[in-house]
């Protein structure tokens, strides 16, 4: 037998058998059934049937880096690395938001520039060409030309400010 194959089926074991393991719940339901769960059983079986219950004293400790901020604090009961890190990362993401704020103004703002020049552009009078998809260049009628007008007020009435 192949020395890998005793270790593969023991995990395997292991596998299916570890989420039995977890069962912290069992009772017998109306039809004389024995149901195991992690979850206490419906409220319309009697206590008489119900035949394990959770270890109280066999709950884990709940890990202080799960615990949030909040809860922790609130209890009084802080760990400094954590409370360091914690404002460590609230320290990163105002200043990662000042940033995007940052950036966003500016984006606004060179918007803000291009729209009033493009405006300015359509209401001059001056023959407008663009491109179109061919590649070639076409002349804008007044309708055409009203149309960029009004989305350039669109542009100008949301980001200047």
């Amino acid at each position: 037998m192949h020395p890998v194959r005793p270790l593969l089926i023991l995990l395997l074991m292991a596998f299916f058998v570890l989420p039995a393991a977890q069962a912290q719940w069992k009772w017998r339901d109306r039809n004389g059934q024995i149901t195991a769960s992690d979850l206490p059983p419906p409220k319309d079986i009697p206590e008489k049937d119900v035949l394990q219950r959770p270890d109280p004293s066999a709950r884990k400790p709940v890990a202080s880096a799960s615990v949030p901020a909040s809860a922790a604090s609130a209890r009084g009961t802080t760990d400094p690395e954590l409370e360091a890190r914690r404002r460590s990362a609230e320290a990163e993401a105002g200043a990662k938001l000042k940033t995007d704020d940052a950036r966003l103004a500016r984006d606004r703002a060179e918007n803000c520039q291009r729209a009033r020049t493009q405006l300015a552009t359509l209401d001059s009078g001056q023959r407008i060409a663009r491109m179109n998809e061919k590649g070639e260049r076409e002349f804008l009628d007044e309708k055409a030309i009203a149309e960029e007008a009004r989305r350039a007020r669109g542009v100008i009435a949301s980001d200047c400010r």
